[in-house]
């Protein structure tokens, strides 16, 4: 099986620089301008786009990523909705890998033969579902690797050696390093600690090792990516779409823009990384 984010990560690896990969959540604040962001995503920079399944009780994220769900499930958004937004995104660009992520229950309830079959149509390559556990992986995991869809597992600080060859038994696309304990959008982690990680992920797994939790500008974009095979940009994003937004709901500035433009500087930076690291 090879998904569009093997052949993204393959490409990238041959041009040695890292991948960008951005976070947002799909149907915030409303499918059209949600829809809008992820067209902007590839233009700006993103090398692989996480689309965000919202969910009223998104138990390991923070705040910021909290707020995005209820206001996309205010605006009406649904796990149908999503996977047509991302079909919607197919129709002009047929590269960009996209990962759903989110959590267990919506695909549970929607049916997850169904799911993967309707996922499969829309061009969804990947899946992170964050409270699937790899004992768990006859409900899901399994399932999606035999349709043709990458399952990504996140690994941790408390991931020992004794845990991750079960976590990365089937794994597939690459693996998503949270570099930090807690809820997302915490501070940005231990530069060096985040390296010795990743070195250490990767005497297990011949996957790249992506790193999320905490970057928000390109110059921490550029020093994770220094040791890591792509960067994960969530909580600075969903921000951005956040704060164009007022009280009343009403937007104050264009989301899209708002997104390319941090997107940009993100990826300015990702691609300075190998040549800094090469000096």
């Amino acid at each position: 099986m090879t998904t569009r984010i093997d052949r993204r990560m393959a490409q990238l690896k041959q041009e040695g620089r890292p991948a960008l990969v951005t976070y947002f959540m799909g149907g915030d604040p409303d499918y059209d301008t949600s829809l809008s962001i992820m067209k902007a995503l590839p233009g700006a920079g993103a090398d692989i786009i996480e689309l965000g399944m919202p969910f009223s009780d998104p138990m390991a994220d923070g705040p910021a990523i909290q707020a995005a769900a209820l206001r996309s499930l205010k605006g009406g958004q649904t796990l149908a909705k999503t996977l047509a937004m991302a079909a919607e995104f197919r129709q002009a660009d047929q590269e960009t890998p996209i990962v759903l992520m989110g959590y267990y229950n919506p695909i549970y309830i929607y049916g997850v033969d169904r799911f993967l079959a309707d996922a499969k149509a829309a061009g969804i390559d990947g899946l992170i579902v964050v409270d699937l556990p790899p004992e768990m992986d006859e409900e899901l995991c399994l399932p999606a690797l035999k349709a043709g869809i990458n399952f990504i597992r996140l690994a941790t600080p408390t991931t020992d050696d004794r845990r991750l060859p079960k976590v990365l038994e089937n794994t597939s696309g690459f693996v998503y390093y949270v570099s930090m304990t807690g809820i997302t959008g915490s501070a940005l982690a231990d530069t060096e600690k985040v390296a010795a990680a990743v070195k250490r992920i990767k005497q297990h797994t011949a996957l790249p090792v992506c790193v999320g939790f905490g970057v928000k500008t390109a110059e921490q974009a550029r020093i994770i990516g220094a040791s890591a095979d792509g960067v994960v940009v969530g909580t600075a994003i969903v921000n951005a779409v956040a704060n164009v937004i007022g009280a009343d709901g009403r937007k104050t500035a264009d989301p899209g823009e708002a997104v390319a433009t941090l997107v940009s500087g993100l990826a300015h930076g990702v691609r300075q990384a190998r040549l800094a690291a090469a000096e």
